[in-house]
């Protein structure tokens, strides 16, 4: 489990903290970013690195925000993730390490992912 600061844990929502470093998730159509339909960058709720375009979002109609490619590969880390007794795949901030979501492979073209997103680990920036 990723090293957690204290001004770190007091930042972020018992909901929050939940996600990002327990590696929880909200549950499907809670989210505040599921159907925001804003121009603009989510970035990550800990780090404020950024992680998807508003450009990328689409209706996946699984209840979670979900993008067909992050805003950078540099931006993000995929791990294994078992823990369902399957493999999938976790979706990281490279950055913090904080937890975000899992990307699959049955998204839209160009890519074909569907990165599955919790809105607790994202902040929204308007597009100005």
């Amino acid at each position: 489990m990723q090293t957690v600061t204290e001004e770190t844990k007091k930042k972020l929502t018992p909901e929050q903290y939940n996600i990002c470093f327990l590696k929880g998730t909200e549950p499907p159509f809670s989210g505040k970013y599921t159907d925001n339909k804003e121009a603009g960058m989510y970035v990550c709720v800990v780090c404020g690195q950024k992680l998807f375009s508003s450009d990328t979002k689409f209706d996946s109609g699984t209840g979670w925000p979900s993008f067909w490619d992050s805003v950078a590969k540099e931006n993000v880390r995929l791990e294994d993730d078992y823990s369902l007794g399957v493999r999938r795949s976790e979706v990281l901030c490279k950055n913090c390490g904080a937890h975000l979501g899992h990307v699959f492979p049955d998204g839209p073209k160009p890519t074909g992912k569907r990165y599955c997103i919790n809105s607790l680990a994202l902040d929204f920036q308007k597009k100005k």
